[in-house]
């Protein structure tokens, strides 16, 4: 590996979240190019990564021969981290969406940016981008922009593209950008390409995103051992929305009850005390440097000795 390492969004803000020191066990559940793993290592932490994509190798081998003994990578999703020995851990971090690297590779079809291959996937298996564009329903489509894409035109767009494949099946991130451009009349000086939400919302169906980080918020609540902390940064807010919304409940923060609505004794005990009120975003230099950084969130909790609501399945 050559050049300087990267440098992951909000990196000082999780590890000071975390606390990390040396000898903790710590699982970086959104590997990428290492940027979270190596801050823990330099703490002295023994690190678990995960991550899917293949094309993590190269980062993941110069961690391992830079730390001997204190850092594996476990080629699963993160949702699966209690499933391969990573329990009684002392800190989670994820960073939840697409990776910089991942959108800077033409080949894996995540941004019309570059022309490539209308791929998407995160792993190595599992339909792509095109394979949904071109197969699934109108109305599937439609859905699919309006929930995760907060598409407004997202049945003109869905009825365009239906038409369209009806005629040449689409295959390149730049014909479908082009497409959806068309379909909403051009841009007319929008800051942001007309296909943003559009592909926005691809990625996060093929991969499952949402899903993957319920469940993962679940598998760290599992893994984590009384005191244990954990740290997600998003970059969204469907992402946000759903931290946000476990932790709040996990924390045992829900509304109280009214004359018309009870307050409702008994349940599961906290799992989690947060950290800090609400989120943390990046500072002004960050985002200068980094204007993917911009939209990023922290929030960060503190597990309890409270029993995981649920059991793995």
């Amino acid at each position: 590996m050559s050049g300087a390492p990267h440098v992951s969004v909000l990196l000082d803000e999780v590890v000071e979240a975390l606390d990390v020191r040396p000898g903790e066990t710590v699982v970086d559940g959104t590997f990428g190019a290492g940027g979270y793993s190596r801050a823990f290592l330099e703490r002295g932490a023994e690190v678990i990564a995960f991550d899917r994509d293949p094309t993590v190798a190269p980062h993941a081998e110069a961690l391992a021969t830079a730390f001997p003994g204190r850092f594996r990578l476990v080629a699963r999703r993160f949702s699966e981290m209690d499933a391969v020995g990573a329990a009684a851990a002392d800190g989670v971090a994820l960073d939840i969406g697409v990776s910089s690297m991942q959108l800077d590779e033409a080949e894996r079809g995540f941004s019309f940016m570059r022309d490539g291959p209308l791929d998407m996937r995160m792993g190595a298996d599992g339909q792509t981008a095109a394979d949904l564009v071109n197969t699934a329903p109108e109305a599937e489509l439609s859905r699919i922009f309006w929930i995760y894409g907060e598409e407004r035109a997202s049945r003109r767009i869905a009825h365009v593209l239906v038409r369209r494949r009806a005629e040449q099946p689409f295959a390149r991130t730049l014909d479908l950008a082009d497409t959806v451009e068309r379909a909403l009349g051009g841009r007319r000086g929008a800051p942001t390409h007309p296909a943003t939400r559009v592909f926005q919302a691809l990625r996060i169906a093929v991969n499952d995103e949402l899903g993957e980080l319920e469940a993962g918020l679940e598998a760290a609540e599992r893994v984590l051992k009384p005191g244990g902390r954990l740290a997600v940064v998003t970059f969204h807010s469907l992402e946000d929305r759903i931290v946000k919304g476990f932790l709040t409940e996990r924390a045992g923060r829900l509304p109280a009850g009214s004359r018309h609505l009870p307050e409702v004794r008994g349940g599961p005990k906290p799992t989690f005390d947060l950290i800090f009120k609400g989120h943390r975003e990046p500072s002004a230099a960050e985002q200068a440097a980094n204007p993917r950084a911009r939209s990023a969130k922290l929030r960060a909790a503190r597990r309890t000795e409270a029993p995981a609501w649920r059991a793995a399945a």
